[in-house]
């Protein structure tokens, strides 16, 4: 799997199958996810998911990419023509799709694992979160902010510090916190949600817009 490029497309029938397997691992942890439980669970064959998934790595690895792909940017970033105001609603909706899915069940359990089996010998766990969560959330945001940099709304020299500057903000240590069980408020609805990204990306244009740095 580890050839697999950072951005795959599942089929509605894979993204099915996928949901089913993070349902079992948010219900019923790590010992749910067997091909036989994710099978019954799904309504699918066995076979079918050894030819979709491999083995039960290339699952866990295929639910992380799921997770991840649920992250989207606007479709052709910043042309020269987007208005700014347009811009910063493309990376306020990145924002609010980050901390959606990070702050959901299925992404803490992924990750209360990976920490579970940090210690454990052979875990490939964490490592897969990094390559096929964080790195192709991270491929995609940078296209973003470089987009962003080409059509004059931003200035930064370094694309991964500007992204990592943006991914704080928005996160700061609220996936810390509800991976231990605390209440944050900013993720108690939709509305929480976007008003807690607006001032993150309010905060990140104070640092890296191009009007700010005039």
């Amino acid at each position: 799997m580890e050839g697999a490029p950072l951005d795959e497309a599942f089929t509605p029938r894979q993204e099915e199958v996928l949901e089913a397997a993070l349902g079992l691992l948010v219900e019923g942890g790590e010992r749910a996810i067997t091909t036989a439980g994710l099978a019954r669970a799904a309504n699918c064959s066995k076979e079918s998911l050894y030819k979709w998934f491999g083995d039960r790595d290339g699952v866990l690895a295929a639910m992380i990419a799921y997770q991840a792909s649920k992250v989207r940017v606007a479709v052709g970033g910043s042309g020269p023509q987007r208005p700014a105001d347009t811009y910063r609603a493309d990376l306020e909706g990145f924002g609010v799709d980050l901390l959606t899915v990070l702050s959901g069940p299925a992404s803490l359990a992924l990750n209360r694992l990976a920490i579970g089996q940090a210690s454990r010998e052979g875990s490939r766990l964490g490592d897969l979160l990094v390559a096929r969560g964080r790195r192709a959330v991270s491929s995609r945001a940078k296209a973003l902010l470089e987009a962003g940099r080409r059509a004059g709304h931003l200035r930064f020299e370094d694309t991964l510090d500007a992204f990592e500057t943006l991914y704080g903000l928005i996160l700061r240590d609220m996936h810390v916190r509800l991976m231990l069980g605390e209440h944050v408020p900013a993720t108690n609805s939709d509305r929480a949600m976007a008003t807690h990204v607006a001032r993150a990306v309010d905060q990140f244009f104070r640092l890296y817009g191009a009007d700010a740095q005039s």
